[in-house]
């Protein structure tokens, strides 16, 4: 399994406030995923607010469900129903995927721990249109 930060052309009119305009984080849901359920085992609700809190804002089903069937279908995940709620979990395989993640992550942002720390996000000044 292979994640990518995607590369996008800035655009004019993005309503997207906080984010970059260069850079899209949307390969790292699923590492996010993986790094949350090592934590604990969490259904999907629980996931999205964890991993909504780290984006400032929350994720939407269409977004979480997804990416959660792919991660099942890899065999990197399982659920066990606890009620009306399905609860996730790491399988081994999905343990030694995300142990591997870690390194790859170590290795490509290695030099970088002294620049990275948590620091709130500024918005970016909206321009008025005249």
């Amino acid at each position: 399994m292979h994640f990518f930060l995607f590369y996008r052309v800035a655009k004019k009119g993005n309503d997207d406030e906080i984010g970059s305009d260069y850079i899209e984080l949307k390969g790292f849901l699923s590492f996010l995923i993986l790094h949350e359920l090592s934590l604990k085992n969490l259904c999907g609700d629980e996931l999205s607010t964890r991993i909504g809190q780290r984006k400032k804002g929350p994720l939407t089903p269409g977004t979480i469900y997804p990416a959660l069937k792919r991660l099942r279908k890899k065999k990197l995940i399982i659920y066990r129903r606890q009620g009306r709620k399905k609860v996730y979990f790491l399988t081994v395989t999905g343990k030694s995927e995300l142990d591997r993640l870690y390194a790859l992550f170590s290795n490509y942002f290695y030099g970088l721990k002294n620049k990275i720390f948590r620091k709130p996000i500024r918005k970016r000044p909206t321009s008025t249109k005249s």
